[in-house]
């Protein structure tokens, strides 16, 4: 992953958080599991298909079977939003998963403590069997709040009867010889070789998400600040740069999908079908696609503009503030973050394990199942840009939704004038009281006077 991260909070998860804060009044090691010989009860919120709900109540299977002095209870959230509604209602479980671009709210609020120390005191070894970045993400003033668990990055899905490489390069076409590397020329090839009569070459959403890796690729830069952002910055010129590239080719309507066929049937049913070459997705899709009989399916990493980047979600094991015990809780997480517990979940298909161990393993690459190259999600975790915390981010997709979706279909554009105004709409969501100052900043200079409705 690509963090701008203080390297300080690196060094302190990396050799060790003993010493992370030394002036904290709690003891990692008190309160032993079972000591008081009252039974101690927990609960666990988790999230995911139906396949990861199984593994995750056999894990907690597993732990009470080995902790006669604990009961820990599954409770099941349908997606990552119920999760948050859950956390939201004030009835926070002891143990959670939780997604990284929630951390900001969990920590405010109070709903978490920091796991480095409880975890170091219990021998968890941060060192080579963790992801640094995931580390990284989960880290607010120099303390782990929640054990990185799973890295999804965003990698391009491709049906590779329409996009048949070995083909491509018979016709000298251009073609990656690397299955963990393409550059935006042999992508944009790929999609025009795709593309033929009934079928598409790709579809990328249009969402800041879904142009974020082609962005970031060309050099530019989504915010103006990565800590403490004020608005987007779609107008710069490396930004603009990027976009134009892009843009070029998606909005070729021979090679993407229109307004009206999207309408008609989603890109993903298309894919499923066989009538569209590639998309951009994350591992989830990875049994939703296995199941579809006939379909031959393969990933590359997002293509390549000057720089190998992508975006993605990281989630993570976090404990309550208020648990009931504290030290039986951070057991549990020590168990559930164990190289089987997170094979188990693995083995269903739609985790990156954090753990370097796992993700390594058979029970992620699963080598006799598509899609062949599953070292791509591996691969391409260390590029996911990580974005600033903002509790506003989907505030923030709803106000430039109208601008971005011009930018993709209107019929005739200018790219910087549709920059520009979705740099403006950024600023009122993500720095409001800033966005305000400099309006009135700039009424004042233009003579005009704020009138009292009222009055």
């Amino acid at each position: 992953m690509r963090t701008q991260a203080a390297c300080a909070v690196a060094m302190v998860l990396i050799a060790g958080f003993g010493t992370a804060c030394e002036g904290d009044a709690t003891d990692p090691g008190a309160e032993p599991t079972g000591a008081s010989g009252e039974s101690v009860e927990l609960e666990f919120l988790a999230y995911g298909a139906d396949d990861e709900v199984a593994a995750y109540e056999s894990m907690v299977q597993r732990f009470n079977d080995d902790n006669p002095g604990v009961e820990v209870r599954l409770e099941t959230a349908a997606n990552q939003d119920e999760a948050r509604r859950v956390l939201a209602s004030g009835d926070v479980p002891d143990v959670f998963l939780a997604s990284r671009r929630d951390l900001v709210g969990i920590a405010e609020a109070g709903i978490n403590q920091p796991l480095d120390e409880l975890l170091d005191s219990r021998g968890v070894d941060f060192g080579d069997l963790y992801k640094r970045d995931a580390l990284l993400a989960f880290s607010l003033d120099s303390r782990l709040q929640c054990m990185p668990y799973g890295a999804s990055p965003m990698v391009m899905y491709y049906n590779t009867d329409l996009v048949d490489f070995e083909e491509m390069a018979a016709q000298e076409l251009p073609v990656s010889g690397n299955p963990l590397r393409w550059n935006f020329d042999q992508f944009a090839a790929a999609a025009e070789f795709a593309a033929r009569r009934g079928t598409k070459g790709v579809h990328i959403d249009p969402t800041l998400q879904g142009l974020a890796p082609f962005v970031y690729s060309g050099g530019g830069e989504l915010f103006d600040d990565p800590r403490q952002p004020t608005t987007l910055t779609l107008t710069d010129e490396a930004t603009q740069g990027a976009l134009g590239r892009t843009m070029q080719l998606l909005r070729r309507g021979r090679i993407t999908l229109s307004p009206r066929q999207l309408r008609q049937e989603s890109a993903l049913r298309r894919f499923k079908d066989g009538r569209l070459g590639m998309i951009a997705g994350f591992r989830g899709l990875v049994p939703e696609l296995r199941e579809v009989e006939g379909l031959s399916f393969d990933v590359m990493p997002m293509p390549v503009l000057e720089s190998e980047t992508t975006v993605g979600d990281v989630s993570g094991i976090c404990l309550a503030a208020d648990s009931a015990s504290t030290s039986a809780a951070a057991d549990f997480v020590v168990h559930a973050i164990s190289a089987e517990s997170v094979a188990e979940v693995t083995e269903a298909g739609y985790l990156v394990p954090a753990s370097n161990e796992v993700a390594e393993s058979e029970a992620f690459l699963q080598r006799d199942r598509l899609p062949a190259h599953a070292e791509v999600f591996n691969r391409s975790v260390r590029d996911i840009v990580i974005p600033p915390l903002l509790e506003s981010l989907p505030a923030l997709e709803k106000a430039v939704h109208d601008d971005l979706y011009r930018l993709f279909y209107a019929r005739v554009i200018a790219i910087d004038e549709i920059a520009a105004a979705i740099d403006e709409a950024s600023r009122v969501v993500i720095d409001p009281e800033a966005a305000a100052e400099q309006d009135a900043e700039q009424d004042s200079e233009s003579g005009e006077t704020p009138t009292d409705e009222s009055s």
